[in-house]
């Protein structure tokens, strides 16, 4: 199979994102499918068990999201440690990058974070002066497309239930 980038764009209308997730787990949507009628339906998470056979496979997601979402102090720049590389240097995604270039600082709570190198995709590895604990302080990385700013119910409701 070669699938190209390309091949997964889809317009996703504004009315069909939710904000917030549905009170109870179950009450999720999921998309069925079908490929020998090639139909599409929309139906409940809670009846996922009615399209499934014994020899069906399942895959977990039971990736844990940290609340690795820091700001700058003054506000005016995003850090979203994406990896530790040690205790002080973590590779980050970093918005806006055009103010945040090889060398440049800003503080994050008690620590300053420098910029030290800039990878061809954009992502930063950041040097601290001290550590920093990302679960005192951080915030939830939403997907972009959800446009509100992420809270405490985001900490348990944004993790799947076999997160570990």
């Amino acid at each position: 199979m070669n699938a190209r980038l390309s091949d997964y764009d889809y317009d996703l209308p504004r009315e069909l994102i939710a904000e917030r997730p549905p009170k109870r787990r179950e009450d999720s949507r999921m998309m069925v499918l079908r490929r020998e009628g090639q139909t599409i339906e929309h139906r409940q998470f809670a009846g996922l068990k009615t399209f499934l056979s014994p020899r069906d496979l399942l895959v977990l997601n039971d990736t844990l999201v940290v609340p690795a979402r820091r700001f700058s102090n003054d506000g005016a720049i995003e850090f979203l440690f994406i990896g530790r590389i040690c205790p002080r240097r973590w590779k980050c995604l970093v918005k806006p990058g055009r103010k945040m270039r090889l060398g440049a600082s800003a503080q994050v709570g008690n620590a300053i974070l420098r910029i030290e190198e800039i990878l061809p995709d954009g992502e930063r590895i950041v040097s601290l002066d001290k550590d920093i604990d990302l679960y005192a302080g951080g915030s939830m990385p939403l997907p972009p497309y959800i446009e509100r700013k992420s809270d405490a119910e985001d900490n348990a409701r944004y993790q799947t239930v076999f997160a570990q």
